[in-house]
């Protein structure tokens, strides 16, 4: 029951620090609050799995694993999708706003 409790607070932390870095992008409005949400979820959520299957999560001295990776993975996720996403939307802004300036 105790490894159940690591992922229901993996995925409340994960998607508690997506919701967070969609909301301090200043450009969130262009690709949804979902997308750092979900993947950050979806990575912590395997590798909680992973680690579950690998048997960390019952082992002396490894039963951090289960808590802590999985939340690190999913924070670290949604962070780079977010500056990739944002970055990649800077660009494309620029490219079109230079197009129709131009013509």
């Amino acid at each position: 029951m105790d490894t159940v409790w690591s992922l229901v607070i993996d995925v409340i932390v994960t998607a508690g620090c997506g919701f967070a870095l969609w909301a301090a992008d200043r450009r969130h409005g262009k690709y949804g609050i979902m997308l750092p949400v979900a993947l950050g979820v979806v990575v912590g959520c395997f590798a909680w799995i992973v680690l579950i299957a690998a048997g960390t999560g019952y082992l002396t001295g490894l039963t951090w694993m289960p808590w802590v990776v999985p939340m690190v993975l999913g924070v670290v996720v949604s962070v780079l999708i977010t500056k990739l996403v944002e970055r990649r939307r800077e660009k494309r802004d620029l490219v079109d706003l230079t197009r129709v300036l131009k013509g």
